[in-house]
């Protein structure tokens, strides 16, 4: 306590200060300040810091709460979405299993199609092929027939005088009459 008093005591000595002056001993005056502000800082200060100390401590603990209930539904929810994603994962491989199943009865389905298909050309084919050459057939026979009228024609009229052409005409009208009278 002697420093202290003997501070202000030196503060007295200071010739040029007059009636006021300054303490130049840096460690003397901080130490007074020092436990001046401590001291108002705890006397005024203690409700407020612990105010704010027990209200952070209650945010600090309702959000650990808060993050605890978070986490809770989080694992609730990510056990509904494992459970989800079996289910979803079953259903797949059930897809798969009958998705195979039904592309290898499809892929029957088509080579039979394919296949009756075919057959089903192949006779239109052949129906086709056999109605031409029996069209060619009847074509060539008709050609045959006709060049050979006209042959016949062209042998006839070319060996018949007008006498001979009349006997024929009148043998044939003579034999068209017996045919009807056996007829009737």
């Amino acid at each position: 306590m002697k420093n202290v008093t003997d501070s202000f005591v030196f503060l007295g000595h200071w010739p040029s200060a007059g009636s006021f002056g300054f303490n130049t001993d840096i460690l003397a005056t901080n130490l007074i300040n020092l436990s001046v502000v401590i001291g108002v800082l705890i006397f005024f200060g203690k409700g407020v810091l612990s105010d704010l100390l027990d209200n952070r401590k209650q945010r600090i603990l309702n959000t650990i709460r808060n993050s605890e209930e978070l986490r809770g539904r989080a694992i609730e929810q990510l056990e509904k979405a494992r459970a989800r994603l079996k289910k979803v994962e079953i259903e797949a491989d059930q897809f798969r299993v009958n998705g195979y199943s039904e592309i290898e009865r499809e892929k029957m389905n088509l080579i039979n199609s394919t296949y009756k298909t075919l057959e089903q050309l192949e006779n239109y084919k052949n129906e086709t092929i056999y109605f031409e050459q029996q069209r060619a057939i009847n074509q060539v026979r008709q050609r045959v027939f006709q060049q050979a009228l006209q042959g016949a024609l062209g042998t006839l009229n070319s060996c018949l005088n007008n006498e001979l052409h009349l006997r024929t005409i009148n043998a044939n009208i003579g034999m068209f009459g017996a045919m009807k009278e056996i007829t009737d």
